[in-house]
């Protein structure tokens, strides 16, 4: 984070701190599914009274990053097959188009950036860096996703990107990662060449399929 990052984390009510925090560590994974969390222990951790703590985790469970019991237990939830059925049918319906609707604006600069962001994941595969991955893998989704200047789609895609942080987590320790990275040189390719055929059929690929394999 850099300077002026934590100037403006500073200036932020305490909720949106707490709300910031908690979703990205959802989303990318740093909590397993099923893990419970209590208000007490975010309010403690954070420096802030139950209050903001409450209301950050409301807007979380709003979201469906967060699931709250009837007995008020509060943990991530855990994905039954049909809900990962579900939600990558969502990323395969809206990332295709998100991409396509970016690849008139895909300049060179954009693909080089996103081929350094690949080369990242590459580095997050050889330490091992669950986490890490899942959150780089976002980043050069979202990268791309942002040249489609279509904020209503984006806003939807991260909200399904947030209900399976932790599954994806998941889905890291058990498959082989090269094959991801190697979707993504696929994606890169076809932006390059102004494929729109070959870039829907590599991102339809490349965010249904890990999913997918949690099922079976």
């Amino acid at each position: 984070m850099n300077e002026r990052e934590r100037q403006s984390e500073t200036v932020l009510p305490a909720h949106e701190r707490v709300y910031r925090t908690l979703r990205a560590r959802v989303m990318h994974g740093q909590i397993a599914p099923g893990a419970p969390l209590t208000l007490r222990g975010v309010a403690a951790e954070f420096g802030v009274s139950m209050t903001p703590a409450r209301e950050a985790v409301r807007r979380l469970v709003a979201e469906g990053a967060l699931k709250l019991s009837a007995s008020g237990r509060i943990s991530t939830p855990e994905l039954a097959s049909e809900r990962i059925e579900e939600l990558a049918a969502l990323r395969a319906l809206i990332e295709p188009e998100l991409a396509s609707r970016a690849l008139p604006r895909a300049h060179s600069a954009l693909t080089d950036r996103m081929a350094a962001i690949n080369a990242v994941i590459d580095e997050m595969i050889v330490k091992g860096d669950a986490s890490g991955y899942v959150r780089t893998n976002l980043e050069f989704h979202r990268t791309l996703y942002l040249r489609a200047q279509a904020p209503a789609m984006l806003a939807l895609i991260e909200t399904v990107w947030l209900q399976a942080g932790p599954t994806m987590r998941l889905l890291y320790e058990r498959l082989q990662r090269r094959q991801a990275t190697d979707l993504h040189r696929k994606i890169i390719a076809a932006l390059r060449a102004g494929d729109e055929p070959g870039l829907r059929l590599a991102i339809r690929t490349d965010v249904t399929q890990g999913l997918r394999m949690l099922m079976a």
